[in-house]
């Protein structure tokens, strides 16, 4: 299997073609951006096609980063994968950005527990807890760092993520650390994806409302007929 793997939930803008069977990425392009992802992102697959020695109709599924992460970035890259997959008629497989950077951390720390944390603004974490099998065993949900604390202590588990420097300095305990990035690897979502298989079509995986909201006195009344 032939997959080609997007991520716009952070800042990066990245694809990947990664060969499943062979257990080898064939091509990548990464831009990091911060904002922009629309503009880019199709460019960024054709180079990572082009350095893959690929074209599109030799693609057998589209992973996708779903979030949590940016609003906007997250509908770019799911709509994105979603209208590929309808149009070469092949699976878009969804991967969260906790499950992938967990991955990433289970691959420097094998047989650990391992907690994703994310800083969300407004003091507010998005987490999920992986046991030592890398299976969720809670979350993936936003909490407060005292209950990011004590599910660190109790679980005595690996950190990852943008909120694990500020759990482990919480704590004053020397935990191991993963990766302090917002987003994974871009191969580790296509290796995530293969494994998963096809489901159900991805979505963007939103665990608190969009921060711009309609002003109340802008909103016109309805003209009753």
């Amino acid at each position: 299997m032939k997959l080609l793997a997007i991520d716009c939930a952070a800042n990066l803008c990245a694809a990947c073609v990664y060969d499943a069977a062979a257990n080898r990425e064939l091509g990548r392009s990464v831009l990091d951006l911060g904002k922009g992802h629309a503009e880019h992102l199709m460019a960024v697959i054709a180079e990572a096609l082009k350095e893959a020695a690929m074209d599109y109709a030799g693609l057998d599924a589209i992973a996708v980063s779903v979030g949590p992460g940016s609003f906007t970035g997250l509908r770019v890259g799911v709509s994105t994968a979603r209208g590929l997959a309808l149009a070469l008629n092949i699976p878009a497989i969804g991967v969260t950005t906790l499950e992938a950077l967990a991955a990433d951390a289970a691959s420097a720390f094998p047989g650990r527990a391992v907690l994703v944390a994310l800083d969300a603004g407004r003091e507010e974490i998005h987490a999920a807890l992986y046991n030592e099998k890398s299976d969720l065993t809670c979350g993936p949900s936003v909490i407060a760092l005292p209950e990011a604390v004590a599910m660190a202590t109790k679980h005595s588990v690996v950190l990852a993520g943008t909120a694990a420097a500020q759990i482990a300095a919480s704590t004053g305990v020397g935990f191991d650390v993963g990766p302090r990035t917002p987003t994974a690897d871009i191969a580790t979502y296509a290796r995530r994806a293969a494994a998963k298989g096809a489901g159900e079509r991805p979505k963007p995986l939103y665990l608190r409302g969009a921060d711009a909201k309609p002003q109340a006195g802008f909103i016109l009344s309805r003209q009753r007929s």
